[in-house]
C-alpha cells in the first residue's frame, strides 16, 4: 500500500489500454455484492482505521500531533515545476495534468504522516469494517460540501468509483480489482464490497478523491479538462495560464476547516506553481528569490549548488528531514519486451557494468545508499539466502526459478571507486557470451554481425552526468549505447506507450505493499499501455506471489510473502538499481514557519505556513539587494 499523496501524484503520471469513452451525463450503475459479499454484521463506527494494529490517536484527537494547530493562515508559497501541463484532470491518461491538482479534492480518510497505513475519518465521520474485511461502510459527513455549496453525497463516492474504474487510467482497474462493488444506503452512508484478499482495501476505498458528480454531468471524462476543476478539498483553482501557471486559492469557508484531520493544515493562502523548459532554468529562478521553495533531489546541487549570496546572507536556508519510511526501488529499468533486454543473462551482464561506487564518489559527494532491494530500508527486503517460511514458500516454484537463487545471496557488483571495473566487465562479457554475443572488430555482436545497441531515455539533462560515463563504460564491451533527452510530455507518451529501450524508474514501496504490486509487475500489466510495468514483467512466479502479498493475513506473512517476491525480482535482473537516500533536502527562501516535531515522512509541507515577520524582513533584505 502507498501513501494517499504518493497515489495521487502516481495518478498523474501512468496509464492504459482502449478506455471505453464516458460523458459524465449519467451515472454508471452501482455494482450490486457479489456472492461472496460478506455476511456477518459490519463493526461499531470507527473514526480511525489501521491495516495491522490500532491506530495511534485516540477517537476524540484534536489534531495530528506534528500540525501547528494555531498555524497562521494566508500568504503566498510558490513553488516550480519542469515541463508544461495542458489539463486539470490527473485521473485520464490523456493530457498532461497541472502540479497540485490533488488539492482540489478530499478523501473519504486522510492517512496520517506518522504512522504506516492508518486512516482517520475526514469526508467520512466514521466507518465501519466487518470482520471478515469482505465490506467497509463510510459514513459521510453530512456538512460535508463541495465549493459551489453542493453537499457530497454517497451518491458522489459510488459515481467517482466507477468513473475512475471504468473511464480513468488503467491504474484504477488494477488497483480497485478487488473491489466487487458499492451500493448506497442513503444520502450519507456508502458500503464497499470486497473479494477479501487484500486487507488494506478499507483503506485503499478511503484514501479514494471524490467528485462532484453534478459537475461532471455532461462534460466528458476521457477527455483533458481545460477548466477551472471543482472539489472539496482546501484549494480551489483561482487562475492559470495554460502551460506556464496555476494559482491555488484558500477556500475561505472550507468545510473541513476545523476538522482535527485538517487543523494545522492547509495554512499558505495561495499556492502558485510556475513551469519551467528544464531544471537548469528552475534552479536559476528559486534563486532570484521567483520560487520560494525547492525539494532538492540532485546530491550535486546540494552540495555544490546553493553559495549564492542569498544563502550566505540567511535568506535562504538548508534544511535536512530524517524520514524513516521504504524507499523503494530506483532503478535504469530494462525494457524486456525488447528483443536486446529478453534474457535474463544480457540484462544482468549490462548490470554488472555500472560503477555506483565511482559514481556515488565522483558524482555523490558519497551521499547514497546503493539500492538492493525493490523493498529497501524496510523489513521487507530479502537478504542472505532463503530459510524458514521463505524457504519453503520458494521451493514450490523452485524448477521455475534460477538455481542460484537458492544457493547464493544476491549481490551487486562492488568496485574500489577508481573507476576501473574490470571485475565487473569480465563477468557481464562472460555472461554476453554464454548468451551468444561476441566482440568481432570491437563491437559486441550477436550470431547475424549485428551490434547490440540500445538508447537510454531520458526528460531531464541533468541526468547526464550519471548516465554519460555508464554508456562509456558499456563501450568498452563493444555495446553501443546511446542518451537521448526528451521534454517531458514526449518522456511520458513514450513510457505510456512502452517505447524506449532503458529508462530511469522509480517505484515506491510503503511498510504495508497491496494491489499496487500488480500493475507494477503483472503479466496482465504488462500488455497495458500507460501501467507501472515499465519493464515488462511477465513471470507466472511473480504473478503468484503478487497474489499472495496482497492476501497476507497478518505483518509475519507480509514479510515472507514480500521477501520471496523481492528476491524473485532481484534474480531477474530487470533493471540496474540505483541509489536512496535518508533524508529530504529542502531549501527554503527564509519566510515560512513550520512544525519540529519529526515524521515518519520526514516533512508534511501542508504543515507550513508564512510567517509575516520573516517573509517582510526577507521580502525587503531582496528589494534592498546585495
Amino acid at each position: 500500500m502507498r501513501s494517499t499523496s504518493w497515489r495521487l501524484t502516481f495518478a498523474l503520471c501512468c496509464a492504459s489500454t482502449f478506455i471505453p469513452s464516458f460523458a459524465g451525463a449519467q451515472s454508471p450503475p452501482s455494482a450490486a455484492p457479489t456472492a461472496g459479499a460478506s455476511a456477518e454484521p459490519l463493526s461499531a463506527p470507527m473514526v480511525g482505521f489501521a491495516l495491522f494494529g490500532k491506530p495511534a490517536l485516540p477517537p476524540d484527537f484534536k489534531n495530528f500531533p506534528y500540525v501547528n494547530p494555531d498555524a497562521p493562515k494566508g500568504g503566498e508559497i510558490v513553488l516550480g515545476a519542469t515541463g508544461s501541463f495542458d489539463n486539470f484532470n490527473p485521473f485520464i491518461l490523456r493530457g498532461h495534468a497541472a502540479a497540485e491538482s490533488a488539492r482540489v479534492y478530499d478523501t473519504l480518510l486522510r492517512e496520517s504522516a506518522d504512522e504506516p497505513s492508518t486512516g482517520y475519518g475526514h469526508l467520512a465521520a466514521s466507518m465501519e469494517v466487518a470482520p471478515d474485511r469482505l465490506s467497509a461502510a463510510y459514513n459521510l459527513r453530512p456538512e460535508a460540501k463541495f465549493q459551489d455549496g453542493v453537499p457530497v453525497t454517497a451518491d458522489d463516492v459510488v459515481w467517482t468509483f466507477e468513473t475512475l474504474r471504468a473511464s480513468g487510467r488503467p491504474y484504477y482497474r488494477q488497483y480497485y480489482a478487488d473491489v466487487t462493488g458499492a451500493t448506497v444506503e442513503g444520502p450519507h452512508r456508502v458500503v464497499f464490497h470486497f473479494k477479501g484478499e487484500s486487507r488494506e482495501l478499507p483503506l485503499i476505498v478511503g484514501e479514494m478523491p471524490v467528485l462532484p458528480k453534478h459537475w461532471w454531468a455532461g462534460r466528458d471524462f476521457t477527455a483533458p479538462l481545460t477548466d477551472a476543476p471543482l472539489g472539496s478539498g482546501p484549494y480551489r483553482v483561482d487562475h492559470f495560464d495554460m502551460g506556464r501557471t496555476t494559482v491555488l486559492a484558500l477556500v475561505p469557508d472550507y468545510w473541513a476547516r476545523d476538522l482535527p484531520t485538517a487543523r494545522g493544515l492547509n495554512n499558505f493562502g495561495t499556492i502558485r506553481t510556475e513551469y519551467f523548459r528544464d531544471s537548469t532554468v528552475e534552479m536559476e529562478a528559486f534563486k532570484s528569490g521567483q520560487i520560494q521553495y525547492r525539494n532538492e533531489n540532485s546530491s550535486k546541487n546540494w552540495s555544490t549548488g546553493y553559495d549564492f549570496p542569498a544563502v550566505q546572507q540567511g535568506l535562504v536556508i538548508k534544511e535536512s528531514f530524517r524520514h524513516h519510511l521504504p524507499t523503494g526501488m530506483q532503478t535504469f529499468a530494462m525494457n524486456s519486451r525488447r528483443t536486446v533486454f529478453a534474457e535474463r543473462r544480457v540484462r544482468e551482464a549490462i548490470a554488472q557494468v555500472f560503477d555506483f561506487q565511482w559514481t556515488n564518489k565522483n558524482l555523490f559527494y558519497g551521499m547514497y545508499t546503493r539500492t538492493n532491494s525493490y523493498f529497501s530500508n524496510s523489513d521487507l527486503a530479502s537478504s542472505g539466502l532463503p530459510e524458514g517460511d521463505e524457504l519453503a514458500l520458494l521451493s514450490q516454484y523452485r524448477d521455475k526459478l534460477p538455481a542460484d537463487l537458492f544457493t547464493q545471496p544476491f549481490k551487486l557488483p562492488e568496485t574500489d571507486g577508481s573507476g576501473n571495473n574490470r571485475e565487473g566487465l569480465r563477468r557481464a562479457l562472460g555472461l554476453l557470451k554464454d548468451s551468444g554475443w561476441e566482440i568481432k572488430d570491437r563491437k559486441l555482436v550477436n550470431k547475424d554481425g549485428q551490434q547490440m545497441s540500445f538508447e537510454i531515455l531520458s526528460n531531464d539533462p541533468a541526468y547526464e552526468r550519471v548516465e554519460t560515463p555508464y554508456v562509456q563504460w558499456l563501450a568498452r564491451l563493444g555495446i553501443d549505447a546511446r542518451v537521448r533527452s526528451v521534454d517531458p510530455a514526449q518522456y511520458q507518451h513514450r513510457l505510456d506507450s512502452f517505447d524506449f529501450d532503458m529508462t530511469m524508474a522509480v517505484f515506491p514501496e510503503s511498510d504495508f505493499p497491496g494491489n499496487e504490486q500488480r500493475d507494477y509487475w503483472t503479466c496482465q500489466s504488462s500488455r497495458m499501455q500507460g501501467g507501472a510495468n515499465l519493464m515488462g514483467i511477465c513471470d507466472p512466479v511473480v504473478d503468484a506471489l503478487v497474489d499472495k502479498v496482497i492476501a497476507s493475513p497478518d505483518h509475519e506473512h507480509l514479510i515472507t510473502n514480500t521477501r520471496a517476491l523481492d528476491r524473485v525480482l532481484l534474480w531477474g535482473w530487470y533493471g540496474v538499481p540505483n541509489w536512496y537516500y535518508q533524508y529530504l533536502n529542502v531549501a527554503h527562501w527564509n519566510r515560512f514557519g513550520h512544525p519540529t516535531v519529526a515524521v515518519r515522512s520526514g516533512n508534511v509541507l501542508d504543515a507550513w505556513w508564512v510567517d509575516p515577520k520573516l517573509a517582510a524582513a526577507t521580502d525587503a533584505a531582496r528589494a534592498n539587494g546585495p
